[in-house]
């Protein structure tokens, strides 16, 4: 269950130097920052993990990393890095509001080279991906547009932004069956809990950033109804997605696959039961910002289940 591009899916801001101000990162350090470097390595690790598990795991190395999937991984990396370009260009004002240590656009970049920089990646994701398959380059164009309808205009109205980059979450876990075709129904198992996952990290991660939205405009769902209400929504989507793991971790115990239905059981299933309780009690930005980062874990603990998958 990998991440995709939100109004702030960054990595941790540095530590205050003396008297508090921000230590200037590196061009490397800030380049990382801008495309999202942790958040592409576990999108790549989970398109490996697809198709090294679920779609081909009998299959001898060379046949999973074959070149056609590497470009196409290429190509998802190249269009998921574009749309953290393009967010944080359209989002410098909001930033400087929620996060200002963490601005890179405007501040570290230069706004027309982050823009020329968001339109070679999603170029080079969808021609790539268009000269595998003319069906992979559309699903890939589609996914560079609503990036874009995103950052520009999806994010600021309450669901609809969430259930997009949901929507593209699930779509990137699916990118290697639509390469393969094999009809393997783990797959749409593995991307129906993506889209739930995400759904919910979005939306906590809208509570978190009310105040810069606030200001901007933004009608996202705790600021048209409400923190109390908003917290019901997320709560709903989040009792989806643990009944659909339940599923999965009781058939994996009753087909004695005791690995995986113990991972899902402990890494997965019981850190979100953790997570409905502390959406319940949280009422402070910084408990919502603890309640995106256990997201974050669950969904690598849900990727790295397919490992046992293989089995």
């Amino acid at each position: 269950m990998p991440l995709l591009p939100s109004a702030s899916a960054s990595s941790p801001s540095p530590d205050p130097g003396p008297g508090g101000a921000q230590p200037e990162a590196s061009g490397g350090r800030q380049l990382a920052r801008l495309v999202r470097l942790p958040n592409l390595l576990i999108m790549g690790l989970c398109m490996v993990l697809v198709r090294a598990c679920l779609l081909l795991p009998n299959s001898p190395w060379r046949q999973v990393l074959a070149p056609g999937f590497g470009l196409l991984v290429l190509a998802a990396l190249s269009v998921g890095a574009a749309g953290y370009i393009i967010n944080d260009y359209y989002d410098v004002k909001i930033d400087a509001i929620n996060r200002p240590g963490r601005l890179v656009v405007g501040k570290a970049v230069n706004r027309r080279h982050a823009m020329l920089a968001h339109l070679i990646l999603s170029g080079l994701g969808v021609g790539l991906s268009g000269w595998l398959s003319p069906w992979l380059g559309l699903v890939n164009l589609g996914s560079a547009l609503l990036l874009w309808g995103y950052s520009v205009r999806f994010k600021r109205v309450a669901l609809v932004g969430n259930l997009s980059i949901a929507t593209l979450t699930a779509a990137l876990v699916l990118l290697p069956e639509l390469q393969l075709r094999t009809g393997h129904e783990a797959v749409w198992s593995y991307a129906l809990a993506a889209f739930l996952l995400t759904v919910v990290r979005e939306i906590v991660k809208d509570v978190e950033d009310m105040r810069g939205d606030a200001q901007h405009d933004c009608r996202t769902l705790p600021i048209v109804w409400g923190v109390p209400r908003t917290k019901w929504i997320a709560g709903f989507f989040l009792l989806c997605l643990a009944l659909l793991v339940m599923g999965a971790c009781s058939r994996a115990l009753l087909t004695r696959q005791w690995e995986l239905g113990l991972w899902l059981l402990l890494l997965v299933l019981v850190p979100l039961l953790l997570v409905a309780y502390h959406l319940r009690r949280a009422d402070r930005k910084k408990h919502f910002a603890r309640l995106s980062s256990w997201c974050k874990w669950v969904m690598l603990a849900g990727v790295l289940s397919m490992l046992w998958m293989a089995g």
